[in-house]
């Protein structure tokens, strides 16, 4: 029990930092919320939102809670929180974190959750184009939101195949995420490219290895950009999203890449009710 309230923890609190290729996957996890002297005796209205609420505030006072709303899963809560998805039965006793899979669809319910895709594409608008270092092909087919670092091995082997996606109809749009967080020399470094006069050309040769030289401007969306991805749940890069707020993982190659996207356009495209486009 120990162990797994510690995991929860670190679902609920600052996202790992550390990682540096695809995101990894949580595994299924659940456990009755400990009671606790220090949580309100009753919830507001008592409703389920609320029990669901409280439940959470019990297992940390401070944590930021983005959504609550009727989860897919009868019986149970859809809460956001850290950029995740997590379960909360309506009577607030139970925790459920990780993969939820309806058998009948076979379909899997917590990162498919329509409030999540929303929750993602909200905080990703909040990211101006102007903001962000964009390779992209005359009139892409595809958009894709990538949080990168400049150290990251994936990152650096997206990026060398950078033409490669673009001939598929992919642009990319780069977003700061310095891993080892701010105020590291990969921090001031992140700053340093963004404050470049071509971005583009200051990016590529930082993550090609070459030294980056120290550089200044009044402001750069640098510390927003990394504060954006730990609201999205980001725990290693590149962290790839779709248009529509799916997170890809983290690097694919190009022609897979371009698979990943034609199959979600296909299934949005199944879902849209008849005589709409």
């Amino acid at each position: 029990m120990k162990h797994l309230l510690f995991c929860l923890a670190m679902l609920l609190g600052p996202a790992s930092l550390s990682a540096c290729a695809q995101a990894p996957q949580p595994g299924p996890a659940a456990a009755q919320v400990p009671p606790t002297a220090a949580a309100p005796a009753a919830a507001k209205g008592n409703t389920p939102d609320e029990r669901a609420r409280q439940a959470l505030l019990a297992l940390n006072p401070k944590m930021q809670i983005d959504y609550i709303g009727a989860a897919a899963l009868p019986g149970f809560r859809e809460v956001i929180v850290g950029g995740q998805v997590v379960l909360i039965s309506d009577d607030g006793k139970y925790l459920v974190q990780g993969s939820v899979v309806d058998i009948g669809s076979q379909k899997e319910l917590t990162q498919s959750s329509p409030a999540l895709s929303k929750y993602r594409q909200d905080l990703l608008k909040s990211v101006k184009t102007s903001e962000r270092i964009v390779f992209a092909p005359p009139n892409p087919k595809y958009t894709l939101s990538v949080f990168t670092d400049i150290e990251c091995g994936y990152c650096r082997k997206l990026h060398s195949e950078i033409a490669e996606y673009n001939k598929r109809g992919i642009a990319i749009e780069y977003m700061a995420f310095p891993r080892m967080g701010l105020g590291s020399q990969d921090h001031r470094d992140m700053i340093s490219v963004w404050c470049a006069t071509d971005r583009k050309q200051a990016l590529t040769d930082a993550k090609g290895g070459k030294p980056v030289p120290v550089r200044t401007c009044k402001s750069t969306p640098v510390d927003m950009e990394y504060h954006v991805g730990q609201r999205l749940g980001i725990s290693g890069t590149p962290a790839i999203f779709a248009p529509d707020g799916t997170q890809l993982g983290g690097y694919l190659p190009p022609d897979k890449m371009r698979e990943a996207l034609d199959k979600l356009a296909g299934e949005a495209q199944a879902v849209k009710p008849a005589g709409m486009q």
